[in-house]
């Protein structure tokens, strides 16, 4: 079983960590259960909450942060979105990144820059980093410690930049077309933050654990995701978001058995999938999803496995996706600029059109908020180069 040893410990860690909720008393995956096709995994996972009550149809109030308009070389085109959850350096606790795909001449793909916001009205983009490296901007994922990984899918890397907005290493093979990433905060003491990156070529995802028993190396741990398109059009696994039974933003984990589950949204095949024990995917290949999105071949089933959360309408090329602090999901949809908020189980609980004009429009999504009261909803718009809030 080629898994280095550093990482062998993260793996027992995990397992024993999870063992109440599944029943099973093998720390390492066995060789038994390899091979095993399935649409839901065999283990059982702790469960998601599930909260019928729409979110998004208190979202009634459209606030315009400000244009996302390079100041200095007029990058624009915004993507991804992140929200910072501590004061670092010269970042502040609550600023907004938000990267950049297109250059001042709106050619795709050729976007180099990540902005940062104040969450108020009207304010005004400054330049957090500036680099050939995240050439076609369409990733930016923050740790706990307001470390910015950022991918690239011109450049087709990933890389490290610190506070201060400085690079610090650059990350490739196995990334190949990085369509964007998320990241996952410690499970538990000593664990590492893991960071995943999809590919628009190949379908893959890859992770990186960081910190804790992380290597800090790229590894190939999913494959087969649908893909099609190239630059604006370019679909696949590029939305990852993560959950552990608390906000995102807090970036902690909540409960002494938290929920471990990447979800990621694939516009080619029009479906969000869900990896329980996200931590434990710690071998090249573990998952691999077949045509469409709606069955899995897992390597280990007994410690990791995907299942379809939802496929099909009204999803429609989905290629952003954000969690609530409640644990539902939003994802926001590239051929009708339409959001479609759903439960865990793939309930859908209401949509939104945030853009009658020209689609795709939608490309980032981030909530904020610690309950259903103070829930907000950050997003950029390309047809309009702003990053807007939805307020309640």
């Amino acid at each position: 079983m080629p898994i280095q040893i550093n990482r062998a410990v993260l793996v027992a860690t995990v397992m024993a960590l999870a063992t109440p909720a599944c029943g099973g008393n093998s720390a390492v995956p066995s060789s038994a259960s390899a091979g095993n096709s399935n649409a839901a995994g065999s283990r059982a996972a702790v469960a998601s909450p599930e909260d019928k009550k729409s979110i998004l149809k208190l979202l009634t109030k459209n606030v315009t942060i400000g244009s996302t308009v390079d100041p200095t070389n007029g990058d624009m085109g915004p993507r991804a979105i992140s929200v910072l959850q501590a004061n670092n350096g010269g970042l502040k606790k609550g600023q907004v990144l938000v990267c950049n795909f297109e250059d001042s001449s709106g050619n795709a793909g050729n976007g180099t820059t990540i902005e940062r916001f104040n969450p108020v009205a009207s304010s005004s983009p400054t330049t957090f980093f500036a680099n050939a490296a995240i050439e076609g901007c369409d990733g930016d994922a923050v740790t706990t410690q307001d470390q910015v990984y950022a991918t690239g899918l011109s450049s087709k890397v990933m890389v490290w930049i610190n506070q201060k907005g400085q690079l610090k290493k650059t990350y490739g093979s196995p990334i190949t077309d990085p369509l964007g990433d998320g990241a996952a905060p410690q499970l538990y003491g000593y664990s590492p933050e893991i960071v995943f990156a999809g590919n628009a070529d190949t379908g893959a995802v890859d992770n990186i654990g960081l910190g804790g028993y992380g290597d800090n190396k790229v590894l190939e741990v999913i494959n087969g995701f649908d893909v099609s398109g190239s630059g604006w059009s370019a679909l696949g696994p590029s939305s990852l978001s993560y959950w552990c039974g608390a906000p995102p933003a807090t970036g902690k984990c909540k409960g002494k058995e938290p929920p471990d589950i990447l979800y990621i949204a694939d516009g080619a095949c029009n479906a969000v999938v869900a990896i329980d024990n996200a931590s434990a995917l710690l071998v090249k290949d573990e998952i691999t999803v077949e045509p469409g999105c709606k069955t899995f071949k897992c390597l280990y089933s007994t410690a990791v496995c995907a299942r379809l959360v939802k496929a099909g309408p009204p999803l429609d090329e989905p290629v952003a996706q954000t969690l609530l602090p409640n644990g539902n999901l939003i994802v926001a949809n590239a051929a009708n600029n339409t959001l479609v908020e759903m439960t865990p189980k793939g309930k859908v609980l209401d949509t939104k059109v945030l853009d009658t004009g020209q689609a795709p429009a939608i490309f980032g999504l981030a909530a904020i908020g610690t309950s259903d009261k103070n829930t907000a909803l950050f997003y950029t718009d390309t047809n309009t180069n702003t990053l807007q809030e939805l307020e309640q």
